[in-house]
C-alpha cells in the first residue's frame, strides 16, 4: 500500500512553530475541548478530538495522543472510555485512522497510519504541552511503534515515551481464529464490503507495496525513548510470542507487562489497568 521506500515517512518540519492545520491553538494549553479535521502528510483529513483533562501543572504538561485499534474511531464507546481514564492524567487526543469513522481515506492496516498518529501528535503539541505520550492498541500498538522510531528526531511529531498494548511482533500472521478472519476481512472484496458497511471501515484494496517496517524492527530503534509494551495472557488474537519478541528487541529501554486474564486491546484494557498506564506515562515522559 505505500508507494515510497519501506521505512519512509514524510517528516513534520522541525520549526517549534509549526503547525499541522489552521485551527491548531498557540501559546499555553488550551483548557477547553476542540475538535478538528487534521491534514496529513499525504493529504488525508483526519478527524481529531482534543480535551484538556485535569488542570493541575504536572497534567496540564502531559498529553496522550491515543491510536485505537482496527474498526475503532474517535467516537466509540471503548475508545471514549480509554479517553476519560487517561483524562484523570493529562490532557487526552483521540482520533480516527484514516478509513475509520469520520476521517477521510481508506485503511492501510498501520502502514500509512503512521502519517495519521505524526498529525495528530503534532497537534497535541500545538496546544502547549511539554510532554506527549503515545499509547496505541492492536493495530494501533504496532502504528505507534512504528511511529516512535520513524519520528524519532522530529521535534514537532515525535513523542517522548510509548505504551503498545496488544500489538503484534510481526506481519501476515495467522496463527489464530481471529486473525485468520481479519485476513479474509482485507484481502478478500466480499470480506472489504463486510468493513465498511458492516464494520465502518473503508479498507484499501491494494496490498502493501513495499512491506511497511515491522513492529519488531521497530522497535530496536525507539531508544532511548521510554518504551512499555502490554498484553494480556488470554489474548485471542496475538500469543504470548509477540510481546516477548518486542521485549526482546527493546532490551534495557523496554518493559513488559503480561496481564494475567486479559484478553485484546480496548475491550480487555480495565480501569486498573488504564490508569497504572497513566501513573507509568506520568513519570516516564520526559
Amino acid at each position: 500500500m505505500s508507494n515510497r521506500p519501506a521505512g519512509h515517512v514524510a517528516r513534520s518540519t522541525r520549526r517549534p512553530d509549526h503547525r499541522p492545520d489552521p485551527e491548531t491553538p498557540r501559546g499555553a494549553p488550551r483548557r477547553t475541548p476542540a475538535r478538528t479535521f487534521l491534514r496529513t502528510a499525504d493529504g488525508v483529513r483526519i478527524d481529531a478530538v482534543y480535551e484538556p483533562g485535569e488542570t493541575g501543572r504536572e497534567a496540564a504538561d502531559l498529553v496522550f495522543v491515543v491510536a485505537h485499534g482496527f474498526t475503532g474511531d474517535a467516537d466509540r464507546p471503548h475508545v471514549r472510555r480509554i479517553a476519560a481514564a487517561f483524562a484523570r492524567h493529562g490532557a487526552v487526543v483521540t482520533f480516527s485512522f484514516r478509513g475509520h469513522g469520520a476521517s477521510g481515506g481508506r485503511s492501510t492496516v498501520g502502514d500509512r497510519e503512521v502519517l495519521d498518529l505524526a498529525a495528530a501528535v503534532a497537534w497535541a503539541r500545538g496546544f502547549g504541552h511539554g510532554r506527549v505520550v503515545t499509547v496505541g492498541f492492536s493495530m494501533g500498538g504496532s502504528v505507534v511503534l512504528r511511529h516512535a522510531a520513524l519520528y524519532a528526531d522530529d521535534d514537532a511529531a515525535g513523542t517522548d515515551s510509548v505504551v503498545s498494548v496488544s500489538s503484534p511482533a510481526r506481519w501476515y500472521y495467522r496463527g489464530t481464529a481471529p486473525m485468520r478472519r481479519l485476513h479474509w476481512l482485507v484481502m478478500r472484496p466480499a470480506g472489504r464490503l463486510v468493513g465498511r458497511y458492516g464494520l465502518r471501515t473503508r479498507i484499501h484494496h491494494r496490498d502493501w507495496d513495499p512491506v511497511p517496517l515491522s513492529p519488531v524492527d521497530a522497535v530496536g530503534r525507539i531508544a532511548p525513548t521510554p518504551l512499555l509494551v502490554v498484553h494480556g495472557d488470554r489474548d485471542g488474537y496475538f500469543p504470548l510470542d509477540h510481546p516477548r519478541m518486542l521485549a526482546d528487541a527493546a532490551g534495557d529501554h523496554g518493559e513488559l507487562w503480561l496481564e494475567p486474564g486479559m484478553g485484546h486491546a480496548e475491550h480487555a484494557s480495565d480501569e486498573a489497568l488504564l490508569h497504572r498506564i497513566g501513573d507509568w506515562a506520568a513519570a516516564r515522559a520526559g
